[in-house]
């Protein structure tokens, strides 16, 4: 907490001194607001209130638990409507008009202090939300980076059996890094899934190719066969590193298809850049298929 301006501790002192007139009333606060019995013990039957608040004062603004316990009873006064203190003086129309003159100057000084501390609490707050934002870039960074070595470890791989192993896991890898709900390769009544995945409610089987060449329409034909053989809501993701031919997007594409292409450029120039999360790239494919029947959307038409 900033320090307690003596400008603000006297409109504290002043206002308290004038709201409480009777010393068990000014002692009860007092208590309320944290003043040990051993402070309150120094107070001489023979002392004044005014007296004790005056050597009471510097022993609590010396630190900044004391300015603390100063600020919590002025927002108290702060509050106060009512004297009932001086409701019983002979010259309560004197006093109360004081009490509440020295209350209305403090509760401005309150609502100043409240706002700087609301600002300085904002402030912090955003300080902490951009280092957390800058620590989850830079760990998204190096995950990613790590994500593009592993791909080009496997890269010498291509075409082959272990390769197509490699490229399976290593593409689940990337839809856990989205944190998208992931499973997987897996064995369903006899058929092989390389892999599924849930986007926006959508469940998607997930077919991997990591052959030296383009795919053609065989592995279209074999991979539909296994997206209509599920629900209705299915779909699937066919990734082929090595891209697609004109006749396997012919065939992956018709009316309301429920299979999207993506190839390497996607996985380079959109997910691995950092241009784009796997999410925003399956729903724009998605979009595009669901207006034009085409699975197929390249990375630079997007």
């Amino acid at each position: 907490m900033k320090r307690l301006s003596p400008a603000f501790v006297e409109l504290t002192q002043d206002a308290l001194l004038k709201a409480f007139w009777y010393k068990p009333s000014l002692r009860i606060f007092l208590q309320q607001h944290g003043i040990a019995e051993g402070a309150l013990a120094k107070w001489h039957t023979d002392q004044t209130k005014r007296d004790f608040v005056h050597w009471l004062w510097p022993q609590l603004v010396r630190d900044e638990k004391g300015q603390g316990v100063v600020l919590s009873m002025a927002r108290s006064l702060a509050e106060m409507e009512h004297f009932p203190d001086l409701e019983r003086k002979e010259d309560t129309k004197i006093r109360i008009p004081e009490a509440k003159e020295a209350i209305a100057r403090l509760r401005k000084a309150v609502l100043s202090i409240n706002e700087t501390i609301r600002e300085t609490k904002d402030a912090e707050q955003r300080r902490k939300a951009s280092f957390e934002q800058m620590s989850a870039h830079i760990a998204a960074q190096q995950s990613i980076e790590k994500l593009a070595a592993r791909l080009a470890e496997i890269t010498p791989q291509l075409g082959t059996q272990e390769g197509g192993y490699q490229f399976e896991r290593w593409f689940y890898d990337l839809a856990v890094y989205f944190e998208l709900e992931a499973r997987p390769g897996y064995v369903a009544s006899g058929r092989q899934i390389d892999g599924a995945l849930t986007i926006d409610g959508t469940t998607f089987l997930v077919e991997t190719k990591f052959t030296a060449t383009p795919i053609g329409s065989p592995d279209i034909d074999t991979f539909m066969a296994k997206i209509e053989s599920k629900a209705d809501n299915t779909m699937g993701i066919l990734v082929s590193i090595s891209g697609f031919n004109e006749g396997a997007k012919t065939s992956a594409s018709k009316q309301r298809t429920p299979m999207l292409l993506l190839d390497h450029g996607h996985i380079f120039n959109l997910l691995l850049s950092g241009v784009m999360t796997l999410p925003q790239v399956v729903s724009r494919i998605k979009r595009h298929a669901s207006q034009t029947g085409s699975s197929y959307l390249g990375a630079t038409e997007f």
